[in-house]
């Protein structure tokens, strides 16, 4: 078999241990089987390869592993698990290590966890990657921006058990964003850009507003966020005939930019097509820092970027890969994709400091969501975000 003389699957290797054995894997399992294919590390210097069963075990104990957590399916491989660590010396009985302990597998509503379900989906490239943000490989979460620590308060909270269970992808979402939010500064970022100008603001003027990093945790301390005459806001913080308790942006209406001034809408002017281009505006000078002397009191915050100092990024929107209303399988055991799991935005604005953001590099943008740098995409001065997970979510734990 070593030296190639066979053709694949035409011998194997076994080991007769106990032919009456009742376990079927005790009598005479496979070691060894003929795969004439080119390893990653010894090329083709081998045209044999040992069976996991074999291969297992001997790991584990070379490595020192004291306990090798499988799923319930390997409960009646234990066995031959230790019989082969017992027959090379490595442990005397059962009860030394290394040993298997068998616990049930935790599955996650509407997403994709099969291996040979991803791997067509890398080969048909509707996944960039096996660590793409729509998957829940282990490389896929840390490029989304899941955190370690969120991850394990997930496990903590699901629990070990010998029964199979599945458990509501909203759980993993509310860890990621209990650990995040006191963590991370709560920047301003506009997807959707449109233009406002405060007519009444001097021209080519800038100041430089004091701004919380994060209200909840005062020892992120604060930044200086440029403010000028022209600058952009949310589209859906406007609208020209508003319907009733819009407390948002509408010709009449004085609403708070955040951190900043209030502003009240004068006029707005409309493409061909009648999409807003431009939205003017008059401040109160009084009212810097979001407050008026006179005690009047507007219901409605909106975040804002400068114009002038705005840097233009990337962002990607992340939904389940799979239609959660349809279900993950069609009747013919394919993947029910959700065609709109990813939505790329390539206009949108962001206070300056954000540009800086480095691979990884994760934020609070207000009231959108949780973003974190991309790895692969990110250039210097030239950040893509990814979603990690938008603010609210119907989970209670």
């Amino acid at each position: 078999m070593k030296n190639g003389e066979f053709e694949d699957g035409s011998k194997v290797l076994r080991a007769r241990i106990d032919m009456a054995s009742s376990n079927i894997n005790m009598r005479d399992p496979i070691l060894y089987r003929v795969a004439h294919m080119t390893h990653h590390n010894t090329g083709d210097k081998w045209c044999i390869y040992p069976m996991y069963d074999f291969a297992h075990p001997i790991e584990d104990a070379i490595e020192g592993i004291t306990h090798s957590i499988c799923t319930l399916e390997f409960e009646d491989h234990r066995p031959l698990y230790d019989w082969v660590v017992m027959e090379l010396g490595y442990k005397n009985s059962p009860e030394e290590t290394p040993k298997q302990i068998e616990f049930a597998k935790m599955y996650l509503t509407n997403v994709v966890t099969g291996k040979r379900y991803i791997k067509k989906l890398v080969e048909d490239k509707i996944v960039d990657g096996w660590d793409d943000p729509r998957l829940v490989s282990i490389a896929a979460l840390r490029r989304r921006g899941y955190t370690p620590e969120a991850i394990q308060k997930f496990v903590d909270l699901c629990g070990i058990s010998k029964a199979n269970s599945s458990v509501d992808y909203a759980m993993l979402e509310y860890c990621i964003r209990e650990d995040l939010k006191m963590k991370r500064s709560r920047m301003m970022a506009v997807l959707d850009p449109v233009k406002v100008v405060i007519d009444n603001y001097p021209e080519g003027e800038t100041e430089y507003l004091t701004v919380e990093n994060n209200l909840e945790n005062p020892e992120l301390g604060s930044r200086q966020v440029p403010f000028s005459r022209e600058l952009y806001i949310e589209r859906d913080d406007f609208m020209e005939e508003p319907p009733k308790k819009y407390f948002r942006m509408f010709p009449g209406n004085e609403v708070r930019l955040m951190n900043a001034y209030f502003v009240k809408c004068e006029s707005f002017e409309k493409d061909e097509n009648g999409n807003i281009t431009l939205i003017h505006c008059t401040y109160d000078p009084a009212s810097k820092g979001g407050n008026s002397p006179d005690g009047r009191k507007v219901k409605g915050t909106i975040h804002w970027v400068s114009a002038a100092h705005a840097k233009q990024v990337t962002i990607r929107l992340y939904e389940n890969i799979v239609n959660e209303e349809l279900g993950v399988y069609n009747e013919d055991g394919s993947l029910n994709l959700n065609l709109n799991s990813l939505t790329v935005l390539d206009h949108c604005m962001v206070e300056p400091a954000l540009a800086e953001a480095r691979a990884y590099d994760s934020f609070q943008f207000v009231r959108q969501g949780f973003f974190c740098a991309d790895v692969k995409d990110s250039e210097p001065g030239q950040p893509v975000f990814n979603r990690i997970v938008s603010l609210k979510s119907s989970f209670k734990l």
